[in-house]
């Protein structure tokens, strides 16, 4: 599903059509060993997971670049051996690939893993008028669309005593440009609830007023690329 110009939706991805480039943001790799540590056994089946999705994206469309959105990896001041080892797996899967990485609030020592495979970290990308960066920071020199990750957007739908709570695409103006916010790329870190948020909770400094924002929800697929489904503005929302 397209949600602007040239810019489709595509699982929990952003792909430009014009530059054969797939965006995927906060994979946050090294999630479960974590939570392993602290004593919440969680199956460690996510990077697998992100390799089986990642096919099926490159099967569906062409794909020249890749470009990590920050959050690469979940630790902040170590680099767990879960997190080296499938992240290093996750760059000779992608060999063939460009490959940019962002580096977001959770990677300050990701370069010795980006090092072993002569890869950089940068601030933000940009495609012409588009920029990528993760959303944790305001910088300068931005184009005229911004692609953000940090946020993990979600929505919780009731249905009686039953709640679900889905990733989602956001689309809105800061200042004069059209902000796109991304979904982490890991459905074990569904995030903000967007319905039930006050301002001040929000993560990203791009983020203020959400209420014009739309919403694109993804409906969850093991085996297919999931589907996307347009769900109208938060104030609407809100308002069923």
């Amino acid at each position: 599903m397209k949600i602007h110009d040239n810019i489709e939706m595509i699982d929990l991805g952003l792909y430009l059509k014009n530059y054969k480039t797939l965006i995927i943001s906060d994979l946050h790799i090294g999630l479960e060993e974590s939570l392993n540590k602290r004593g919440v056994l969680i199956p460690r089946f996510q990077f697998e997971d992100f390799l089986n999705k990642l096919k099926l994206i490159f099967n569906k469309v062409k794909v020249d670049r890749v470009i990590l959105n920050g959050d690469l990896k979940h630790e902040f001041g170590e680099i767990s051996q879960q997190e080296q080892k499938n992240i290093l797996r996750l760059f000779d899967f992608l060999n063939d690939k460009e490959v940019i990485i962002i580096k977001g609030n959770h990677d300050p020592i990701l370069f010795p893993i980006a090092e072993k495979r002569n890869m950089k970290l940068v601030e933000s990308y940009n495609l012409d008028d588009i920029t990528i960066l993760h959303g944790d920071k305001i910088l300068v020199n931005l184009g005229k669309i911004l692609i953000i990750g940090h946020e993990h957007p979600a929505i919780l739908l009731k249905k009686g005593i039953r709640t679900e709570k889905y990733s989602c695409f956001l689309k809105g103006k800061w200042k004069n440009k059209t902000l796109i916010v991304i979904p982490s790329f890991n459905l074990l870190t569904h995030g903000t609830d967007v319905l039930d948020i006050l301002s001040e909770r929000l993560l990203s400094p791009f983020l203020d007023n959400i209420d014009n924002y739309e919403v694109f929800i993804v409906e969850p697929n093991e085996k297919e690329i999931s589907k996307t489904l347009y769900f109208g503005k938060i104030k609407d929302i809100r308002k069923l």
